[in-house]
């Protein structure tokens, strides 16, 4: 049996994670600072795709996870709406003042 499609396993799930909580961060500062708590709520449920629990539970109802290019085209939108159109760092300037 041949284990080297599973050696990146592990890496690819602290990946996902990682960037998980990362989008979910972005959607949390885009939520609760600034204008559009709409934008911030679609950032936080996109999110989920990144979760490795969350892939999993997908395979599990429908058959099919979620394909990696998806996730890779998914997590440049995120990054470049957040960045681009979102004003992060504007905004993260404002969490910053609050407290």
């Amino acid at each position: 049996m041949d284990n080297t499609s599973n050696a990146s396993a592990p890496i690819s799930n602290l990946i996902g994670w990682l960037f998980g909580l990362l989008a979910l961060a972005i959607g949390v500062v885009n939520t609760f600072w600034g204008n559009d708590a709409g934008f911030g709520i679609f950032i936080i449920a996109m999110s989920f795709a990144f979760f490795p629990p969350v892939n999993a539970f997908i395979k599990e109802k429908t058959g099919f996870a979620i394909p990696r290019i998806a996730k890779w085209l998914l997590g440049f939108f995120i990054i470049w709406a957040s960045l681009g159109v979102g004003e992060l760092f504007d905004k993260i300037d404002l969490m910053m003042a609050s407290f």
